[in-house]
């Protein structure tokens, strides 16, 4: 794990481009998430910059959380860009089980595009995986229930590393699979924290030698950074101040003192 935690100062050092295809309702929190670990931000709607855009781009994010038509095409076209340079990208298929038109989108996506990293809750994951899902809208309803063997078996189909928020985060590559315990309940209380944590993974992925690696620090920043928070039981206005504020001042000591990770399949 040492070696992961040293991506939090390779981050600052670097300082990736980490360019955005993402939704309007969380775009500037994902912004705010990508600053306060050490990478630069850069949000995109356009059509005519693409190839020019993603070429000095460190990482590209494609979140597909407010559905718009008239960009979906755009989605796609960056993702494929993304391949054409070998920029890292990674997807969030938000609500992907919440009706046809996303399911048919994220198929398109995943049969058109090369993702390097697929960041959902665990029923935007168990979906993906083929199975039956409870949820509402966008949201997830986590049970708590170990769904180790649904996350691998997704990354292994996908062939890339797969990362589902709940209770206990899952980040597995097929073989590898690391559960972090960290976080705080608050978190599903503000929009966006799963958005950001794609962010925060699109932010680490041009610093990583492995791709898992980049997938555990951003889940793990978020995590971490939720838990410590919510120590003094904040309101919700605050609290979220003290999550971008923990983001920003996240380290290694912290990492080394908080994280809470199990790992399976490391000889």
């Amino acid at each position: 794990m040492v070696k992961i935690f040293d991506l939090i100062d390779k981050v600052k050092d670097i300082n990736p481009l980490i360019l955005h295809y993402t939704n309007n309702v969380t775009i500037t929190d994902c912004a705010n998430a990508t600053l306060a670990i050490g990478a630069s931000p850069l949000m995109s709607f356009s059509y005519e910059e693409v190839d020019d855009i993603v070429k000095v781009s460190s990482a590209v994010v494609i979140n597909i959380g407010t559905m718009n038509s008239q960009i979906l095409d755009l989605f796609v076209l960056a993702g494929k860009t993304a391949n054409k340079y070998n920029k890292p990208v990674i997807l969030d298929p938000v609500g992907v089980f919440a009706t046809k038109a996303r399911s048919e989108f994220t198929n398109k996506l995943l049969n058109e595009v090369k993702f390097d990293v697929i960041r959902g809750n665990i029923s935007e994951i168990q979906f993906l995986g083929g199975l039956d899902v409870n949820g509402k809208g966008v949201d997830s309803f986590d049970d708590g229930s170990d769904s180790t063997h649904i996350v691998e078996s997704v990354a292994k189909k996908l062939e890339c590393v797969v990362v589902a928020s709940g209770k206990i985060d899952l980040i597995s590559d097929g073989e590898t699979t690391y559960k972090i315990q960290n976080g705080s309940s608050k978190l599903k209380f503000i929009t966006g924290t799963g958005c950001m944590s794609t962010s925060l993974i699109g932010s680490f992925l041009p610093c990583a030698d492995n791709i898992i690696d980049a997938a555990v620090m951003g889940t793990l920043a978020m995590s971490i950074s939720g838990e410590i928070a919510d120590k003094e039981n904040p309101a919700i206005g605050t609290y979220k101040t003290l999550l971008f504020d923990n983001l920003f001042l996240l380290n290694k000591e912290t990492l080394e003192t908080y994280a809470r990770v199990d790992i399976k399949g490391i000889n």
